[in-house]
């Protein structure tokens, strides 16, 4: 049964992950033996993707899907493999290439080509879009953390992936996600956004930093928005999440009432904040207002600002 929640870009995945058999080697193995079974591919980051037109997404794309054990070959063991999940009784598995050279030339030759996630994630359906995030997200936790944290030896995949283990003092090591509180701040009826140098010119979004330890979602937000733009949040309410693999955050999605509209920015983090009337948020989300841009479709920002924008 689908969740009555507002799904962001990279959220639904519709696999059941059946963390029950990652721990059974002799059924993954099984599994990826199976003329049924499917695989999916992800190079430096990038999913194989294959056209797949719509008339209400001509440019749409869909996933290349290979066997399961072209997968495996690819793979050359458990390493870059990942067993992730059914789709119904079909299991499908990817494989992580770090190879040099691409190997939609090589021994993918035909079967499709690799894009960048971020820029065909809207291309394509949803679901397909939170499968190859998750991939994307657990290869890059598997190449930032080889090595086991207690000891310094170098740890092995286990449970389709899901899992490292410590061969030398015997560690378990899981997938990490960093947790982020993005929050729209508003005041009466004007919403705050900020903007950093490093941005296109005109962009403006909404504030975020990293939740620390120790404190509460609501704690973090509150915290960001004293540091970044000097404001005072005086009541904070839940949005949404979105799972960004780059590399491996959750995004948790605020909308925080503000005691005063004045705010400073930081200069640190943000060079510039600018408060919009809602109608100016409605039309920036538009894109209507002349100078000034908001995050694309696929941000959980764009997502805050036009829900508060549309609220009254």
């Amino acid at each position: 049964m689908a969740l009555d929640v507002f799904l962001n870009t990279f959220a639904g995945n519709p696999l059941d992950r059946a963390s029950d058999r990652r721990a059974k080697p002799e059924w993954i193995a099984e599994q990826l033996a199976s003329p049924d079974s499917l695989g999916i591919a992800i190079w430096n980051g990038q999913p194989f993707v294959e056209p797949a037109p719509t008339p209400e997404n001509p440019h749409g794309l869909q996933i290349a899907y290979l066997p399961a054990k072209l997968v495996g070959e690819l793979a050359g063991g458990p390493e870059r493999l990942l067993f992730m999940g059914l789709w119904k009784d079909t299991a499908v598995f990817a494989v992580d290439l770090e190879d040099v050279a691409n190997p939609a030339d090589g021994p993918l030759q035909g079967f499709g080509k690799f894009e960048d996630l971020r820029s065909v994630a809207l291309r394509l359906p949803s679901t397909e879009a939170a499968i190859v995030a998750t991939a994307k997200q657990m290869f890059e936790w598997r190449r930032r953390h080889p090595h086991c944290a207690v000891c310094g030896q170098r740890t092995e995949a286990q449970e389709g992936g899901w899992k490292r283990k410590c061969p030398s003092c015997e560690a378990e090591h899981f997938p990490r996600t960093d947790p982020v509180v993005i929050m729209l701040a508003y005041h009466a009826d004007r919403c705050l956004l900020g903007r950093q140098e490093r941005w296109p010119p005109g962009m403006f979004s909404a504030l975020a930093g990293f939740l620390e330890p120790g404190e509460s979602i609501e704690e973090a937000c509150a915290r960001e928005l004293s540091e970044e733009a000097g404001l005072r949040a005086r009541k904070v309410r839940y949005h949404s999440t979105q799972p960004w693999p780059y590399p491996s955050s959750l995004m948790i999605g605020l909308i925080a009432e503000v005691e005063d509209d004045p705010g400073q920015p930081d200069l640190a983090e943000l060079s510039e904040i600018r408060w919009f009337t809602r109608a100016e948020a409605r039309d920036l989300i538009a894109g209507k207002l002349e100078g000034v841009a908001a995050p694309g479709k696929l941000a959980i920002a764009h997502q805050l600002i036009k829900a508060w924008a549309e609220e009254g």
